[in-house]
């Protein structure tokens, strides 16, 4: 039997009821106190979840808690991951690991010495459309991969978010920070760590229009570049041509492209957990579509819209699982998948993508990582329910 660890969770905002729902499918954790630098937002989180609300002061100095779950907006991840670290807790942070490189790797240097684990999400790539992915290409059925294209595109995040402010900052704001993470992830998942980048930005809009809440009809202010256009080449020489835009009403291609030496293979949605892969070896000939929907976290487990506009009626979400991995780590003395190297790898990749459309050069990254482990039904058998 797993043993239960403790969790307290920072951030009580739109993401929160995610990884609530998480206590349904994984069985090594649960979330005991929760806290927010809004009071209130923790009293409701508190009440809707049958949990204690308290002080974030508090919370990361409960010596029952363990691991911080920390999910709060972008520009905090960095303050409250340090301020657990120093406290003695192993801190699973929503992405990205830090809005800057140099905290970032404060941060790493941080766990390091302290000898505590940090894990950051997305986790999406441990789902089924990317495993199932991971393992065709593990196969070599379509040979070297030689470039392709990944595409996140859609009107901006104030179409779904009742507080979309941070987004639209100067600091902590934009589509690389916000979608970069998940299509970055995947792709290091599949190809293997980055070497440079070149990019090109633009602005759009200087305003913007919250689409719900109380704050529906508001009008508020763009300061940063709202779509990216850059150049991926991975170390194993794979090129990829990477997409991240708030200014897309709609298309049909929020997926990734892998172009082989033998064939092409679409990996679905990085943002999410399922979805088919599909295959084509032979020109002219119909797309062999691989389906997740059996595999353990490719299960459709979502059946009713949530107030998550990214959650489609029917779709697999599993979020959560890189911290219940994590924990699995922890208590086993593994490596974990959602581990800080690769999360302080693609902050590099983040931070070479805005500083290359800055400066209109070519940047090269400063770190590299392990490309993780294909993540086995053995291995997540053991932190299932």
């Amino acid at each position: 039997m797993q043993k239960i660890a403790n969790v307290g969770l920072i951030g009580c905002g739109h993401i929160a009821e995610t990884y609530f729902r998480a206590h349904k499918y994984f069985n090594n954790f649960k979330i005991i106190k929760c806290a927010d630098i809004n009071k209130k937002a923790a009293e409701n989180c508190a009440k809707i979840y049958k949990i204690e609300a308290v002080s974030v002061n508090d919370i990361l100095k409960d010596k029952e808690i363990e691991i911080i779950l920390n999910l709060t907006i972008p520009t905090a991840h960095y303050l409250i991951a340090k301020k657990s670290l120093l406290n003695g807790k192993h801190v699973y942070s929503e992405k990205p690991l830090a809005v800057n490189f140099k905290d970032g790797l404060e941060l790493i240097k941080i766990s390091r010495r302290k000898k505590l684990f940090i894990g950051n999400a997305p986790d999406t790539f441990l789902g089924g459309g990317n495993q199932k992915a991971r393992q065709l290409l593990d196969q070599k059925i379509i040979g070297k991969i030689k470039f392709g294209t990944a595409i996140f595109a859609f009107p901006g995040i104030q179409s779904y978010h009742p507080n979309p402010e941070p987004w639209f900052k100067k600091k902590g704001g934009g589509p690389v920070i916000d979608m970069g993470p998940y299509y970055l992830t995947a792709l290091v998942n599949l190809l293997g760590p980055a070497s440079y980048v070149t990019s090109t930005c633009n602005y759009n809009t200087k305003k913007r229009i919250i689409g719900i809440g109380p704050k529906k009809g508001k009008k508020i202010k763009v300061e940063c570049p709202t779509t990216y256009f850059s150049t991926i080449r991975f170390q194993n020489g794979t090129i990829i041509r990477l997409t991240l835009s708030f200014d897309v009403i709609s298309h049909l291609r929020n997926h990734i492209e892998l172009y082989g030496e033998k064939g092409s293979m679409i990996v679905p949605d990085p943002n999410m957990f399922g979805g088919s892969v599909l295959l084509s070896t032979k020109l002219g000939s119909k797309w062999k579509n691989y389906k997740t929907n059996k595999m353990v976290l490719g299960k459709i487990n979502i059946r009713t819209q949530s107030s998550r506009a990214n959650e489609s009626p029917t779709n697999a979400n599993y979020r959560g699982v890189g911290l219940a991995e994590m924990i699995y780590s922890i208590q086993n003395k593994k490596k974990h998948r959602c581990n800080g190297n690769l999360s302080l790898h693609v902050l590099n990749i983040i931070e070479g993508i805005h500083k290359s459309a800055r400066t209109r050069k070519k940047f090269y990254f400063k770190t590299t990582c392990e490309k993780p482990k294909f993540f086995t039904n053995k291995e997540i058998n053991l932190i299932i329910k």
